[in-house]
């Protein structure tokens, strides 16, 4: 693949604000992630990793990767209704990373008003309140992975 079409392909990848772009052509594949990150492979190439860590270590990795992630339940302290995550994926405050977030904390919401957007699988899923009131607290950073009945907000 020729400077001239990698240079395009750059350019239209920061100008429609797409977060990443995997083109393979022919034994070359191309990924551009914003950012600037830039990745020619041809196919049949063989990938050697090393060991990273040595072969004693693997049960430490092994029972620390059988931890949950992220707590199910709040934090103690905040009382109200919990809004929890329908699904596995990322969590995302607003449509996109220049918009303005859906809700803040302190502010109103009324039930079936979008809060959220959790990315799944490449795909977008609104996530809206399912009861009125106050946001108490938003307990999920944007662009963190969230698991299924983590607990996203608490609307008092």
């Amino acid at each position: 693949m020729d400077l001239r079409k990698l240079k395009k392909l750059i350019d239209l990848v920061q100008e429609s604000g797409i977060a990443e772009l995997e083109i393979t052509e022919g034994e070359e594949r191309v990924r551009i992630a914003r950012g600037g990150i830039v990745n020619v492979t041809p196919l049949a190439a063989p990938v050697i990793v090393p060991a990273a860590m040595p072969a004693p270590a693997a049960p430490a990795l092994a029972a620390a990767a059988g931890a949950p992630a992220a707590p199910a339940e709040p934090p103690p302290g905040i009382e109200g209704h919990v809004v929890k995550s329908p699904m596995v994926g990322t969590f995302y405050r607003a449509p996109s990373p220049d918009a303005k977030p859906f809700v803040e904390a302190g502010g109103t919401v009324k039930e079936g008003e979008t809060i959220c957007v959790i990315e799944a699988m490449k795909l977008m899923n609104e996530i809206e309140a399912d009861a009125s009131g106050v946001i108490k607290a938003i307990l999920v950073e944007n662009g963190q992975p969230v698991e299924y009945g983590q607990a996203l907000f608490i609307i008092g």
